[in-house]
């Protein structure tokens, strides 16, 4: 492995449903191979000491899917929060929750609320799971919650800059996104991280889902560390020790 590591990834875990498909098995057998792949992979970004990941698990669209699949989504979730949490807590993982969080099932939110809680002073890693989540909608909520500011007078209007907006985002409090990863080979990022995906380098992957391992992750990794990242620079300027032109991820 290198040594080049991004500080932050995240993954669209697509293909479950596919996956099962192929295989003449009902759709829900793909998401619940597919939260083997979530424990191997969360296991070893943790060991390999990336700060952060974020996995799209639940889209704010998902809702729409057939009420049975939704159903058995949410008890794959409240089955994996009960499950993983002695391994969460046991290894200094902080877990983080993104999206509209109050629409989910108490069965799952109360599990939810309280693995985050419990484990917000951990400092060993950030898992953020994005849960009913929107790029959109979590623009137009940071939006809303910085014109109330304004409103209100605790914000000028012109104190609204990429900073302050980046900021009321719920992935403020996270490094910036520097690899976001999508499995199946589909080539979109289908409303995931629109914001912080600005600089971030994108990955598509032909594996699905549920066969996506950690030697998977590590290809993509791998490939992550042979990329030249120049943040609207040249590679002049990336090479020239003298130049003053800091690179930054906006």
């Amino acid at each position: 492995m290198s040594t080049s590591l991004p500080r932050h990834v995240g993954i669209i875990m697509d293909g479950n449903g596919r996956w099962a498909q192929v295989r003449g098995l009902p759709r829900i057998e793909g998401h619940r191979v597919g939260a083997e792949s979530v424990r191997d992979i969360t296991r070893a970004s943790r060991q390999l000491g990336l700060e952060a990941l974020t996995l799209y698990a639940f889209s704010s669209q998902n809702w729409a899917r057939p009420a049975e699949e939704v159903k058995a989504l949410m008890e794959l979730l409240r089955d994996y929060l009960v499950d993983e949490r002695a391994e969460i807590m046991d290894n200094q993982i902080r877990l983080h929750a993104i999206g509209d969080i109050e629409r989910l099932p108490a069965f799952v939110k109360d599990p939810l609320d309280a693995l985050c809680r419990d484990s917000a002073h951990h400092r060993g890693m950030t898992l953020t799971l994005a849960l009913s989540y929107g790029g959109r909608e979590s623009l137009a909520r940071a939006a809303r919650a910085l014109a109330a500011r304004v409103q209100a007078g605790e914000l000028p209007l012109d104190g609204i800059d990429v900073d302050t907006l980046g900021g009321a985002l719920p992935t403020g409090i996270l490094p910036s996104l520097d690899l976001l990863i999508r499995t199946s080979g589909e080539q979109r990022i289908s409303n995931f991280l629109l914001w912080e995906s600005a600089y971030a380098e994108l990955m598509f992957v032909d594996v699905m889902w549920p066969d996506f391992r950690r030697t998977d992750l590590f290809k993509c990794l791998e490939q992550y560390a042979a990329r030249e990242r120049r943040f609207g620079l040249t590679s002049a300027q990336l090479a020239d020790p003298e130049s003053d032109v800091e690179p930054t991820a906006g």
